[in-house]
This record gives C-alpha cells, sequence and structure tokens, in this order.
C-alpha cells in the first residue's frame, strides 16, 4: 500500500519542494534590491511556512478520516500568493521574463498533486479488498464464459436435431411418394382389367371345371370412397315399474331356488346381463320393493 501512494505522493512532494525553492529565491531577488536581504528572506519563508503549514494541517486531517474547508481554502491561498509572485516577477523581470513565466504554474501544479493524492487516499482499497474484486470479477468471466459454451452446445444439438428431422421427413415423404406411385398402377392395373371386355369370361372359364354347373357373375373391386353405415334406428323399449319389479322378483326367486341370497349388485349385473336396461334409481327402487314385499 505504501508502494502505491509513493507513486502520488512523491510527485507532490517534489513540485511542492521546487515551488518553494523559487518563491524564496524570487523573494529574495525582487525584494533583495528593495529592503535588507534578511527582511526579504523572512518574507519569502513566511510564504513558504505558511503553505507548508496548511499542508501539514491538511494531511494531518485526511490521516483522520476528516477534512476541513477553511484550512484547504487558507493552502490555496497561499498556493496563489506564491504563484502571484512569480508571476510578478517574470513581468517585470529585465531577462529572462519568459522563463520565469513558465515556472510559474508550479504552485498551483504543487496544490493539484497534493489534491489528487487526497483522492487516491479516499478511493484506495486494501489488498484484500483488491483480491475479492478480481475473485468476483473472474468469477463473473467464468460464468459467462461457461454460458456461451452452454448456448453454442445448444445451438450445435439444435441444428443437429433439426437436421436429422428433416432428413427422415424427406425419407418419409420418398417412401410415401413411392408407394402412393405402386398403389395408383396397383389400381390402375385392376380398374383397366375390370373395364375389360373379356375379364368375365376369362373368369368364368378358370372357376368352371373347380364348379360344374355355377356360372358366377364375377365383379372386380371398386377403387373410391368408402360409405358410411348408417346406425340402427331401433331403440330398447322402457320398461315400467310393474316390469322391472316383476323382473327383479323373478330374478331373486330363480337365485332362492337355487339356495342363493343375491345382493342388490348381483341382481343388477343378472338384470343387464339379461338384456334389460333401466336407469339406477328405478332399479334399485324396484329391487326395495321386491324385498320389502318377500
Amino acid at each position: 500500500m505504501r508502494a502505491k501512494n509513493a507513486k502520488t505522493v512523491l510527485p507532490a512532494v517534489a513540485m511542492t519542494a521546487v515551488s518553494m525553492v523559487l518563491t524564496l529565491a524570487v523573494v529574495m531577488m525582487w525584494l533583495g534590491s528593495a529592503m535588507p536581504w534578511p527582511v526579504a528572506l523572512v518574507v519569502g519563508l513566511g510564504i513558504d511556512g505558511g503553505w507548508l503549514a496548511t499542508l501539514a494541517y491538511e494531511r494531518r486531517l485526511a490521516a483522520q478520516g476528516d477534512h476541513s474547508r477553511t484550512v484547504t481554502g487558507v493552502g490555496w491561498c497561499f498556493g496563489a500568493i506564491a504563484a502571484g509572485v512569480l508571476v510578478a516577477h517574470a513581468l517585470t523581470a529585465e531577462a529572462s521574463s519568459g522563463a520565469w513565466l513558465a515556472v510559474a504554474w508550479l504552485p498551483i501544479a504543487a496544490k493539484a498533486l497534493w489534491l489528487v493524492h487526497g483522492m487516491w487516499e479516499r478511493t484506495a482499497l486494501t489488498p484484500t479488498a483488491l483480491d475479492a474484486i478480481r475473485g468476483i470479477q473472474q468469477e463473473a468471466r467464468d460464468e459467462a464464459a461457461v454460458a456461451r459454451a452452454r448456448l453454442r452446445a445448444e445451438a450445435a444439438t439444435e441444428t443437429t436435431r433439426l437436421t436429422a428431422v428433416t432428413q427422415a421427413g424427406a425419407s418419409v415423404a420418398r417412401v410415401q411418394a413411392k408407394t402412393a406411385e405402386s398403389l395408383s398402377q396397383a389400381w390402375s392395373t385392376l380398374e383397366t382389367a375390370r373395364q375389360g371386355e373379356d375379364t368375365s369370361r376369362a373368369l368364368t372359364s378358370v372357376t368352371r371345371p373347380v364348379t360344374p354347373g355355377v356360372t358366377p357373375a364375377w365383379e372386380l373391386p371398386v377403387w373410391g370412397r368408402s360409405e358410411p353405415v348408417p346406425a340402427l334406428g331401433w331403440t330398447p323399449p322402457t320398461l315400467s315399474d310393474t316390469d322391472l319389479e316383476w323382473i327383479v322378483t323373478n330374478i331373486i326367486a330363480t337365485e332362492a331356488q337355487k339356495g342363493r341370497s343375491v345382493s342388490y349388485r348381483e341382481v343388477a349385473t343378472l338384470f343387464r346381463t339379461a338384456g334389460h336396461s333401466a336407469s339406477e334409481v328405478r332399479l334399485r327402487a324396484a329391487w326395495k320393493r321386491a324385498v320389502g314385499a318377500a
């Protein structure tokens, strides 16, 4: 973790040190001719010291997980003062003004680097968390790869199945076509023979030695639509209650002569076996009356 923090903190430290040295040097050169150099040194050290103090306080608050807008604002003010000093010196310098103006942005850049470093610290994760994230990502990739492989396999299987079904259907269609052609030829031959003038005479001459004295009328079958046989219009007559009671009493008496005592189920079975028909309610009522009378 420290090695990763060094990637952002070292550039910020280097940029801050360079900015402080340049600020102190510019203040000494710029104010050294107008006032004693110890005073210029104090001014330069004051700017750098204030900047360094606010920076140290900001880093302490960041280490505690806290933040102060006031301290941050003061730090940016010191950075702006240092940049202003460098810009003012570059504009008033008679020689190398372009070079001084080119380095005037270093204080602002140093503050920006410290801002980036703070964001890095706030979003940094522990190695355990990073390993967990990598594991989750790898698991998701594995599941996606397995799902893609499964879909490809299912697609290949479905393609094979459809190909097999199509081939089987084509084979069945070819067999049906051949069968229909053969059947059509057979019925055509039969129709030709049926309509021939000498068909009946030829068949009669063949069967006459087998059935002497009998001249059958030969007719070959005709291929065509079959007509359904109409249903019979006869329905069995409805038995009256008296007839039902008489039949049930007769069944009970017949079985009693055989030495058997029959139940209702047996009576109903014998009743229907004899060819009679009646509803279950009427048959049970007749059985009750017959048993009560007995």
